[in-house]
């Protein structure tokens, strides 16, 4: 028991002194659309099947 509450108190410790800098500091501003990275919208690589299509077993009882 004195181990966890010392933990507790530990981390609500160091939450509450975060939450004290991001006050000061402020939010983050957004970042912009135009600054993020590009994703690019090429077509998927093709991927070989191995074996049997999954289907799932709709009746347990049958194997």
């Amino acid at each position: 028991m004195f181990l966890l509450s010392t933990v507790t108190l530990c981390c609500g410790a160091v939450a509450g002194i975060v939450a004290l800098f991001e006050l000061t500091l402020g939010p983050a501003p957004p970042k912009q659309m135009a600054e993020r990275t590009a994703i690019e919208l090429t077509a998927p690589t093709p991927v070989r099947v191995v074996g049997a299509p999954f289907e799932p077993n709709l009746n347990p009882r049958e194997r």
